[in-house]
């Protein structure tokens, strides 16, 4: 029986810039990290170097999904609101700071024989808060062997 010590690898992903809303990205993260083929038993961890965006994991196949999202935060978390004092830069500006603390800055997926682990119906997600929140960044973490 060999003893592999796990590798440690890290990269700076970057994701094309998008329109507000929820975009599945499961693609474009995997196109950017090769590596993962090789790694037969491990762990990617994304992190997302912005305080208006956020990732989450969720439903892969239905557009809807992603639509009713955008449309039950943008409720939740409404524009304009008078008690806002962070509107600096619009007045998406502090809705989506709220936004991103709710989902997250990061996800954990494991990795399994050289693919992401994901259920048949989960995918990775983007959460755009901004009107025009521009190309965005992402640490990619993998540990494994």
């Amino acid at each position: 029986m060999t003893n592999s010590l796990p590798i440690w690898q890290q990269f700076q992903l970057s994701l094309r810039a998008k329109p507000r809303g929820f975009h599945l990205i499961t693609d474009e993260i995997e196109r950017q990290l090769e590596v993962l083929t090789t790694i037969n038993i491990g762990i990617l961890h994304l992190f997302i170097q912005h305080t208006s965006a956020s990732l989450t994991i969720n439903e892969n196949a239905d557009p809807t999904v992603r639509s009713d999202l955008e449309s039950h935060i943008n409720q939740a978390v409404p524009e304009n609101a008078a008690y806002y004092l962070h509107n600096y830069e619009g007045s998406d500006d502090m809705p989506a700071h709220i936004k991103a603390s709710v989902f997250g800055s990061n996800i954990t997926i494991p990795i399994q024989n050289g693919r992401l682990a994901l259920g048949t119906w989960q995918g990775i997600y983007l959460g755009e808060h901004r009107n025009h929140g521009g190309e965005r960044s992402v640490i990619a973490t993998i540990t494994g062997q």
